[in-house]
């Protein structure tokens, strides 16, 4: 069991990358709280991808627990950790990795279609994922367009819809406001808060950008928490 009321921790945990520009990444100690807001900061090369590759079990640690919900990924298997992550883990991805030519409605319920557990407390999708893009602002008669026509924002804002929907308890965000300008960052990220919270869900936003800071419940510098060390080869 994870202790207090951490929904992720992160415990000792060590990984190598291998190949000419190998790497190795430890983490002492990390902990989100429930229900909380957190932004982690850090420069391009500072370890954000292999920090969040680590959460989602898209890669295992070398050694060390990771905790998501009590559930320590390091003892899965493969396949298991691929199922818990749909479960468990809502993903907002930077470049959005929408299905260009399936429907906003299609791409905001493919998460159903692998998480029968998050389907389960969908009573109606279609009326939930009308529900969510009116939430996050998307105009009426959205959800029948094909995704790729959309704006960046309305992308963005698909994207969101498609991470919340089945209400996962950690919801990942990976430089989702890097292509907005500031006044649509904020107002995005209001959004985002509102639904987040209305769906009892916990935010662990990762970005370069230290100008969102004060929106937070909390700001990590990844500096301070992620030990770095090159190998020579």
């Amino acid at each position: 069991m994870s202790d207090d009321h951490s929904i992720l921790r992160l415990k000792d945990v060590h990984y190598q990358w291998s190949g000419p520009n190998a790497f190795g990444l430890t983490i002492l100690d990390f902990h989100i709280k429930r229900g909380e807001t957190a932004l982690l900061l850090g420069a391009s090369g500072s370890g954000k991808s292999t920090f969040l590759s680590l959460i989602c079990g898209t890669i295992t640690p070398h050694s060390g627990k990771i905790l998501v919900d009590d559930v320590d990924l390091t003892t899965l298997s493969n396949g298991k950790r691929d199922r818990f992550r749909g479960d468990q883990i809502g993903l907002i991805f930077q470049q959005f990795n929408l299905l260009p030519y399936a429907s906003v409605l299609d791409n905001i319920l493919l998460p159903l279609r692998f998480s029968p557990s998050r389907k389960a407390k969908v009573d109606s999708p279609n009326s939930t994922a009308a529900r969510l893009c009116v939430a996050l602002g998307l105009p009426q008669g959205i959800l029948e367009k094909q995704a790729g026509t959309l704006s960046v924002g309305q992308q963005q804002r698909v994207a969101a819809a498609r991470a919340l929907i089945g209400a996962p308890p950690l919801i990942i965000a990976d430089e989702p406001t890097s292509a907005l300008d500031a006044a649509t960052q904020t107002v995005f990220l209001e959004l985002l808060f509102n639904q987040t919270s209305a769906n009892g869900s916990t935010l662990l936003m990762v970005s370069h950008d230290a100008r969102l800071a004060d929106q937070f419940d909390r700001v990590v510098q990844i500096a301070d928490i992620v030990e770095t060390t090159k190998e020579t080869v």
